[in-house]
């Protein structure tokens, strides 16, 4: 029964969030107590272009639940007072910034304009076969 307590659902939550998913699975100890797993599982792209999933997981166990949910409230709390609950998109910002470093990229020192007197036609003659003469 070892081999089966990993792949056993007991409980799942699963939270879409863009690219990302998150599970909250419940899974069984050894002494068939229950603890926690959160998984964020994000999708990403190889070189070729083929999909892949990067995870990240963190195992909770009952006694840290209380202390969890409080810093979780409390971070939550703080993030929620100090900037809302409107998604502020850094999307905006990198157009904006990518804007203003193409202005500074695309600057040029303005091309000295020529007379007409001066045009690139204009050449000095020379002849190889002096080079070699003394």
């Amino acid at each position: 029964m070892a081999e089966n307590r990993d792949i056993e659902e007991i409980f799942s939550k699963s939270v879409r969030a863009g690219r990302r998913t998150y599970f909250f699975d419940v899974r069984s100890t050894r002494a068939e107590d229950y603890y926690m797993t959160v998984t964020e599982s994000k999708r990403d792209f190889n070189e070729d272009g083929t999909p892949f999933y990067k995870k990240h997981k963190i195992y909770l166990y009952k006694e840290d639940f209380a202390k969890f949910k409080e810093a979780l409230n409390e971070v939550s709390d703080y993030i929620i007072k100090e900037k809302g609950e409107e998604v502020i998109s850094n999307t905006e910002k990198k157009t904006e910034e990518v804007k203003e470093e193409n202005k500074i990229e695309t600057k040029t020192t303005p091309k000295p304009v020529q007379d007409e007197e001066s045009s690139s036609t204009d050449f000095t003659e020379v002849n190889f076969d002096d080079l070699g003469k003394d």
